[in-house]
């Protein structure tokens, strides 16, 4: 399964930070190091060591639900092998929260054609061992040298005060055979402490754990941050710990060390989840069933246009025994008020289990309608299911945030091209107006990773039974309506009639009060809602009324509204056509390769030195060092096969630097000239080459980029400032922003609210400062159209020209009122004078003039040489 761009992006994030902890044997200063680097204008958040394992690398990435954490962690193994464990086999202990998830991981884990599998097959030739914890006993000494060995375990069944009679602490004679080399001084292990054995070691499976030092990735971390997990951990002692969860723990003490999150607008353009989520709240739970399955039907009969197979299906989640509306109650309800058939339906709970034996993505499968109360909540998976009901009132409903999970898979993970078929739809009774929509939005950010604006984005809320407002006439209707009960009707007194016009106010029979709003809320309307509710609710109608606003700001965006604008590209003309200045293309103009490359290391790129007490690696001034007296080393350095051959050597050298761009026959061949330099000209002993692997294919992979660096530093200047240069911008083949998602990690939240931002968020801008003020001026421009925050590393959704190193991303795009377009970088005045300053200067001025005025470039200061703001520079370029 390939990977998306957020994804790839992840692993490499991960790769910086091992490596930069495994050479500066620093964990935390690697952090700080590795989040400035991604986002240099922001403060890292403290780290947080765990109690017992100082020193150990401990991240977590968090991702919302959707966001393949399973396939990340599976990908990761190879990563933290190379980058911090340098180990060609890595142990891998992997937790999980539950028996449930347990099960179906190491289901999943064996399956050689599951991506997870498949992922960590290729990274390690197939030479992989999955074992459940209750298959311990079977694992033999060879599976943990020998091959990839991961164990599969839940956090409780380590987690516990007293380790008697828990058979991961006992001792075990199936394992002595992995002790026999242990020496008994080897401390961090646990032993007897009473009888003959006293003092000894145990065979346990925890000891044999803390003997290899396991990478420990944690699914669900946020569920295993206690001291008593803590202690757990300390007694494996891992080498490394990469936790995964939508939500981390954000409790100071026990919090996530977060290295990467993607947001849910990331996932959404990766076209993995359907959002927005089309929630329609009912009164009454017969009318959010039979609303239900017209949803679905609608969305059947659009699913017959599509290019491949749907068949759209109803999550019903039905109420415990002893409640209302059980699962008897609603699948009767289906068949005698429904007409729906029986073997249309399909029940799942604990008692009864007819999903087992059903193909759901089968063509002849009849299932469209699949009643449970809680038996699909982990791991299962269906991308068909598009349609969630919740007979139980929404407010009181536990795990539902499961049940919205499944409905939020894409099928095929891509866009479907019909648009109802990218969205997912809920259906829920409430006996409160916005008490769904409430409920549903704290749960997609407290329990499913999404921000609070995200939420707010990614729900439409409708009301099937609103006096004054007509019922939606279709998937496609994307008016916003507040919905709320209050205590009092609200006064409407001295508002503007143009806002008194948009709020419809009904005394239902019970004596309550609802109240719906169209369009924008401004402060004062918000006021007077605030004042009908008591309170304690006040809150919550707040939150309410700031998740319609940013609703609203989106349905009348000019990206929802469907429009669109392009911004002339850079091309080279290579033979008559025209082709995007990518850094692979100036490279193949330029004959990269290898061949023509000395093949050597010099002492500053890479040497090896013995000491008395230690090993020294240095590589391209960075020094690792290993003790002699370490006794993981010890036994790592005693597990080695060192009697390989100069060849060996190359052709691992070869598997662990593989280029996309270097054929496998040129790089194979460089890396035996390269091993042959080191020991017949350097002379450093193979064996030091073979102990020492990891460092010296690292050196080798960044002798490699140097070289590319040169080869495309050489090619850019060719064939983009070079006599012979043959550059052309153009709209027909431009950059064009659209209603395509745009994936923010996070959203400007401050007072100021912009008006012509294509999209109705803007993304990743502070509230304050120089850029803020750059952006709210470029708003205010009677000039400007509309414009985009251009959001950085994101090379298929944002405007981005070529540098000689990588790429350059304007912090602004925008589209003048006369069809021109406007690029801006700011750049403050500690950066004004730099180099990098410079050539994206030079390169954005080389773009506005190819464009023939269409396009125009401003690097835009505080202050310019003549002494005008930033308003008044663009001013002057707009003319």
């Amino acid at each position: 399964m390939e990977l998306k761009a957020f994804q790839r992006t992840a692993l490499q994030t991960l790769e910086t930070y091992l490596e930069r902890a495994h050479l500066t044997a620093n964990p935390e200063q690697a952090f700080g190091e590795t989040l400035r680097q991604r986002e240099p204008e922001r403060n890292p958040p403290p780290y947080r060591t765990i109690p017992g394992l100082p020193g150990v690398a401990n991240v977590c990435f968090r991702l919302p639900t959707g966001g393949g954490k399973t396939l990340l962690a599976a990908h990761s193994i190879a990563v933290t092998g190379r980058a911090y464990l340098e180990k060609d086999y890595p142990v891998v202990l992997w937790l999980v929260p539950t028996n449930t998830i347990r099960k179906q991981t190491a289901e999943a884990l064996k399956k050689p054609s599951h991506p997870y599998r498949a992922a960590i097959d290729a990274a390690f030739d197939g030479r992989v061992s999955v074992f459940d914890v209750s298959e311990i006993a079977q694992i033999r000494p060879q599976d943990l040298t020998e091959q990839v060995c991961i164990v599969v375990c839940t956090i409780q069944t380590l987690r516990v005060t007293n380790t008697e009679g828990r058979k991961v602490y006992a001792h075990s004679e199936n394992f002595e055979p992995h002790f026999t080399h242990v020496p008994d001084s080897t401390p961090g292990l646990e032993r007897f402490e009473e009888g003959s054995n006293k003092g000894k070691i145990k065979f346990s499976f925890v000891n044999l754990m803390a003997v290899h030092r396991p990478l420990v990735i944690v699914d669900e971390a946020h569920k295993a941050g206690t001291n008593l997990s803590f202690e757990m951990l300390a007694a494996l002692r891992p080498a490394c710990i990469v936790e995964f969860t939508a939500t981390p723990n954000a409790d100071a003490r026990n919090g996530s060390n977060v290295l990467f999150r993607a947001s849910a607008a990331e996932v959404k353009a990766a076209q993995m989840i359907k959002l927005p989520i089309i929630l329609t709240e009912h009164p009454d739970w017969r009318a959010a069933v039979h609303d239900a399955i017209e949803t679905r039907a609608q969305l059947a009969d659009t699913a017959q246009s599509d290019a491949r197979y749907i068949r759209p299906l109803v999550l019903f989640q039905a109420q415990d025994k002893g409640q209302d509306v059980t699962v008897e109650v609603l699948k009767s309800h289906l068949i005698d008020n429904e007409n729906i058939i029986p073997e249309r339906i399909a029940v799942a709970t604990g008692e009864q289990r007819e999903l087992d034996t059903i193909d759901l993505f089968d063509k002849a499968c009849p299932v469209e309608f699949i009643i449970t109360v809680e038996a699909l909540k982990e791991g299962w998976d269906c991308s068909f299911a598009y349609v969630l009901c919740s007979v139980a009132n929404v407010g009181s409903a536990t795990d539902i945030e499961q049940f919205l999970g499944r409905v939020l898979r894409m099928p095929y993970a891509e866009s479907r091209s019909q648009e109802a078929l990218n969205r997912a739809y809920a259906h829920v009774s409430s006996p409160r107006f916005g008490e769904g929509a409430r409920s549903l939005a704290d749960t997609l950010v407290q329990k499913m990773g999404f921000e609070p604006d995200e939420a707010a984005a990614a729900m439409e809320v409708r009301q099937a039974e609103m006096p004054g407002f007509e019922s939606p006439g279709g998937l496609f209707d994307r008016t916003p309506i507040l919905l709320e009960t209050v205590e009092t009707a609200p006064d409407l007194s001295g508002l503007d009639d143009e806002v008194t016009a948009r709020v419809k106010v009904e005394t239902r029979p019970d004596g309550t009060v609802t109240v719906a709003v169209t369009g924008d809320i401004p402060e004062v309307l918000e006021q007077r809602l605030a004042a009908t509710v008591k309170p304690e609710r006040r809150e919550a109608l707040r939150a309410s009324v700031h998740r319609h606003r940013v609703a609203y700001q989106n349905s009348i965006s000019p990206a929802e509204r469907g429009e669109a604008f392009a911004v002339p590209r850079l091309f080279l003309n290579v033979q008559g056509e025209l082709q995007l200045a990518e850094e692979e293309l100036i490279l193949d103009l330029g004959g990269w390769t290898l061949n023509d490359r000395a093949a050597e290391l010099s002492p500053a790129e890479f040497s090896i030195r013995e000491t008395a007490e230690r090993w020294e690696v240095d590589l391209y001034g960075d020094k690792v060092e290993y003790k002699h007296l370490d006794q993981n080393i010890q036994l790592e350095i005693g597990l080695l096969k060192l009697d390989w051959t100069d060849l060996q050597l190359s052709r691992w050298l070869d598997r662990q630097c593989r280029q996309p761009d270097i054929t496998q026959p040129v790089l194979l061949e460089f890396c035996r000239r390269l091993v042959t330099s080191l020991v017949e000209t350097r002379r450093l002993a193979l064996n030091e080459l073979v102990r020492f692997k990891y460092q010296l294919a690292k050196a080798v992979q960044q002798k490699i980029a140097a070289y590319r660096r040169e080869a495309y530093a050489k090619g850019y200047q060719d064939c983009l400032f070079g006599p012979q240069a043959q550059i052309e911008t153009g709209f027909a083949d431009g950059f064009a922003f659209d209603k395509r998602p745009y994936p923010a990690a996070w959203f400007y939240k401050g007072p100021y609210r912009f008006q012509k931002h294509f999209f109705g968020g803007v993304g990743e801008l502070d509230s304050k400062g120089e850029e803020f003020e750059c952006a709210r001026s470029i708003d205010t421009l009677p000039q400007v159209k509309h414009w985009i925050r251009n959001l950085a590393t994101r090379p298929q959704t944002s405007f981005w020209l070529p540098t000689s190193t990588d790429r350059f991303y304007p912090d602004f795009v925008a589209e003048l009122q006369d069809g021109r377009a406007l690029v801006i970088e700011y750049k403050g005045g500690h950066l004004a004078d730099t180099q990098d300053t410079k050539e994206k200067r030079n390169i954005g001025q080389l773009w506005a003039e190819k464009s023939g005025g269409k396009g125009l470039f401003l690097m835009a200061e505080k202050r310019d040489a003549q002494g005008r703001d930033t308003r008044a520079q663009i001013n002057a370029l707009c003319g």
